[in-house]
């Protein structure tokens, strides 16, 4: 989460004119619902059953895509392993402080850290980290986020 994902993905698709899919917006699209409503009305667990269904859809439906998934997609079912058979996975290794930088603008869009004070939100990276870690290290390639920064005034 606030890695630059979407940024990025946009960035590599175009380079390699390549359709670029981001799977929270899919999702939201697809259901008629933000992803903070599908979390708030629905629970975490429907919203990962979501995302596993609409990941295979979108890996069987489409070649020659970058796929942007949520922070989490590749800590649930067998989603990093459904990843990798289908496609080469990047893991953005992201500083803490540049996380909670960009978090704490998009708190209100993102139901995980959605009204978290900056400490709660710092707790809540690490914490997220350490859980999620090994997942991400189980991608094909690491890409530590400060060596590679794409100059941007948005960011």
């Amino acid at each position: 989460m606030g890695c630059g994902k979407t940024y990025l993905g946009k960035i590599i698709a175009k380079k390699l004119n390549y359709k670029f899919i981001d799977l929270d917006e899919l999702i939201e699209k697809e259901q008629n619902l933000y992803i903070n409503e599908i979390f708030e009305k629905k629970g975490e667990m429907f919203f990962r059953k979501l995302e596993k269904f609409f990941l295979q859809k979108t890996i069987k439906n489409f070649k020659n895509i970058v796929l942007a998934t949520g922070g989490g997609t590749v800590c649930f079912f067998d989603n990093i392993s459904i990843i990798n058979k289908n496609g080469i996975s990047f893991y953005i290794k992201t500083d803490i402080k540049i996380l909670i930088k960009r978090l704490q603008k998009e708190q209100s869009k993102r139901p995980l850290i959605k009204n978290k004070s900056k400490l709660e939100l710092e707790i809540f990276i690490k914490k997220s980290l350490k859980l999620r870690e090994r997942f991400y290290l189980k991608s094909h390639f690491i890409f530590n986020e400060k060596f590679f920064r794409i100059k941007n005034k948005k960011r």
